[in-house]
């Protein structure tokens, strides 16, 4: 009986990634190339693969934080293999109240991001921060800062893909961000 998978170097990881990825052209809206991380996710080895190596990005974290809603998946993931807890961080208007929010800018408005106020303190805590994708950067800045108001520190962020044409890294420095595959 095996302990999990065999651990992979980062190539492996970026080419695991790679070939699960699906690409679907025109989606959300025409000239967008949306990258489904759906079949990596629903792949048992995959799945494990991309666990060990966002929780090699820990950093002393005490708590995982995963971002709505692909984040959800993976932070709890991350989470059990770390031995910590997780926290659903919310899209507005999804927890009932008190909350802390944070809001933010969007190219075609605003959205916000919620935790919970009551129940859970995460003062004082160690949080690394798990999304699916970093594009442009917005809703992990966000997420960054709802944290820390919220009295937390946040030690990195850990990612599955991240589009570098967008840039998205230089909103989240000095904070460490790691990225198992670029596009």
């Amino acid at each position: 009986m095996s302990d999990g998978p065999a651990r992979s170097s980062a190539g492996d990881i970026s080419t695991l990634i790679a070939a699960r990825m699906r690409e679907v052209a025109d989606f959300p809206e025409p000239g967008v190339a949306f990258k489904d991380l759906t079949p990596l996710l629903a792949d048992g080895h995959g799945l494990a693969a991309v666990t060990d190596a966002l929780a090699e990005a820990a950093g002393g974290a005490d708590l995982v934080a995963g971002i709505d809603a692909r984040g959800f998946l993976l932070g709890a993931a991350v989470a059990l293999r770390l031995g910590t807890g997780v926290l659903a961080i919310r899209k507005g208007g999804k927890l009932p109240p008190p909350v802390h929010s944070e809001t933010y800018s969007l190219e075609y408005g605003t959205a916000t991001l919620e935790i919970p106020a009551d129940g859970i303190d995460i003062g004082g805590r160690n949080v690394l921060i798990i999304d699916d994708v970093l594009a442009t950067g917005g809703t992990a800045a966000a997420a960054v800062k709802l944290l820390q108001h919220a009295g937390a520190t946040v030690t990195g962020a850990a990612v599955l893909l991240e589009l570098t044409a967008l840039n998205g890294r230089r909103l989240l420095e000095p904070l460490p961000v790691t990225s198992l595959h670029r596009v």
